[in-house]
């Protein structure tokens, strides 16, 4: 059973995810890889300093400094607030689209109905690549 407290983390470490898929680049190259090892590839901070030669504490810093310009960027741009928006916009349009299709195949069977559903779908699905 999930608690409060691991769906919390789940939730920050998805955003963490996703600000660093948008503006990783925007790190030094040793923040980024600090970062990934710790956050994509579950490395500790014990592990991380031993393999760069640096204090446990010298990796900490490194990676709450990423973290504050992830986030520092995401609260100046919203990319990734506007991403997830966008992206639930058009799953609800796809929804949307099946249910015309279902109503239409039950009531009407227009073939301009369908078309148009198929279109919707065919046009959402290319925006959420």
């Amino acid at each position: 059973m999930s608690t409060a407290a691991d769906m919390k983390d789940k939730n920050s470490a998805f955003r963490m995810t996703m600000l660093y898929d948008f503006y990783g680049e925007l790190l030094t190259d040793r923040q980024r890889e600090f970062y990934d090892l710790y956050h994509n590839e579950d490395f500790s901070l014990a592990e991380i300093a031993e393999n760069a030669g640096i204090t446990r504490q010298g990796v900490r810093d490194v990676i709450v400094r990423a973290e504050a310009i992830l986030n520092e960027m995401e609260e100046k741009t919203g990319i990734v607030a506007r991403f997830l928006e966008t992206r639930e916009a058009l799953n609800a349009i796809c929804d949307c689209a099946r249910q015309i299709e279902t109503m239409n195949r039950a009531q009407f069977r227009s073939q301009e109905l369908a078309r148009l559903a198929r279109e919707i779908q065919d046009r959402a699905a290319e925006m959420q690549k």
